[in-house]
């Protein structure tokens, strides 16, 4: 596997987990439970920061091979 394939494999594997998460928000508000409520919050807002940091860590790698093409 290339990296350009292992990176577009990780973004792709990154949109899928932000596409689940997004199903997780409004279902959260049903568990009638505001302490579980908050904590699952919390989390997948940690998750979402994790998730960001890989994209960026992605981006910055396929600028640096870009610049060693030229």
């Amino acid at each position: 596997m290339q990296r350009n394939e292992a990176i577009e494999k990780i973004q792709e594997a990154c949109k899928q987990i932000a596409l689940q998460m997004m199903k997780i928000q409004p279902a959260v508000s049903h568990l009638n439970d505001q302490g579980t409520q908050d904590d699952i919050f919390k989390a997948s807002y940690q998750l979402t920061i994790e998730l960001e940091t890989i994209k960026k860590k992605l981006i910055r790698l396929q600028k640096r091979d870009d610049s060693e093409e030229l």
